[in-house]
C-alpha cells in the first residue's frame, strides 16, 4: 500500500535539475525508475481509489501517456529547453475524453514545490467555443460564479482572465457576462514539495480535491457538453 514517495525523490530531480542531460539521466535510469517512476505508479493505484468516492469514473492509469507524463520533453516542440522535465506531472481524468481536454484532477511536483489543481488548464478552440456557448446559460454563469467565490473564500487560487474583449454573444448588459473572458478553468493551490515525502500525503491532496469537487464537476459537464456540440 501506498502512503508516500521515497526520501530521495526530491534529491534524485534537484541533481536533474543541475545535470540535464541525456547523458547523466542514462546513467542514472535505474535510481529514476527506483525513486520516482515505480513510486508514481503506486501513488496513481493509491490515489486513483481514493478519487473514486468523489468521482466514479475517474481514469487513474498507472503508466507513461496515461496518468503520467514522459519525462522527455518533446524537443520538436522544445527545441530551446532541457531535454528532461525536471518536474513530475499526474493527472487523473474524468470521464471517455482525452485526458488533457478533459477535466481533471491534477498535481506536479519539483524540488521545491508541489502544485495541485482541479479542472481544465487550456480549451483548444473548439472547447473555448463549447464554452462559452454553455456560459449562454445565466443559471450556469450563476452556479459557476458562486462556485469560484467559493474557492477563493478558502484560498484557492483561480486563473487570470485572458481576453480583454466579450466575445460575440455577450455584452456588458448581460450578468456576469465577463465569464466568457477566460480561455480556462481550472483552481489550484502550491504547497511545499517535501508533503509528497509525509504519510499526510494521500489525506492532504484527498482534501484539497474534495474541496475543488464543485469546479471539477462543472467543468466536467461542461465538457459533455462539448462533446454533444461536436
Amino acid at each position: 500500500m501506498f502512503s508516500h514517495f521515497p526520501a530521495g525523490t526530491l534529491p534524485f530531480l534537484a541533481e536533474l535539475q543541475g545535470n540535464n542531460s541525456k547523458a547523466w539521466f542514462d546513467a542514472n535510469k535505474m535510481l529514476y525508475h527506483e525513486l520516482v517512476l515505480e513510486p508514481s505508479r503506486a501513488f496513481v493505484e493509491e490515489m486513483g481509489e481514493h478519487l473514486m468516492a468523489l468521482v466514479p469514473t475517474i481514469n487513474a492509469v498507472p503508466k507513461v501517456n496515461g496518468s503520467l507524463f514522459r519525462i522527455y520533453r518533446d524537443q520538436r516542440f522544445h527545441f530551446d529547453e532541457p531535454p528532461l522535465k525536471d518536474h513530475i506531472g499526474i493527472v487523473f481524468w474524468q470521464g471517455g475524453g482525452k485526458r488533457m481536454q478533459s477535466s481533471a484532477f491534477y498535481l506536479h511536483f519539483d524540488p521545491q514545490m508541489l502544485l495541485v489543481a482541479t479542472g481544465l488548464r487550456r480549451f483548444k478552440p473548439a472547447m473555448l467555443s463549447a464554452y462559452r456557448s454553455y456560459l449562454k446559460s445565466e443559471e450556469r454563469r450563476r452556479e459557476l460564479q458562486a462556485i469560484l467565490e467559493r474557492l477563493t473564500q478558502k484560498g484557492y487560487r483561480l486563473p487570470e482572465k485572458r481576453y480583454k474583449r466579450l466575445p460575440a454573444g455577450f455584452d456588458a448588459s448581460m450578468p456576469l457576462a465577463e465569464l466568457a473572458l477566460y480561455n480556462c478553468m481550472y483552481a489550484s493551490t502550491e504547497t511545499k514539495a517535501a508533503l509528497i515525502t509525509s504519510e499526510m500525503l494521500i489525506d492532504t491532496l484527498y482534501a484539497h480535491y474534495e474541496a475543488m469537487l464543485p469546479l471539477q464537476q462543472w467543468v466536467y459537464e461542461m465538457t459533455l457538453y462539448a462533446e454533444q456540440q461536436a
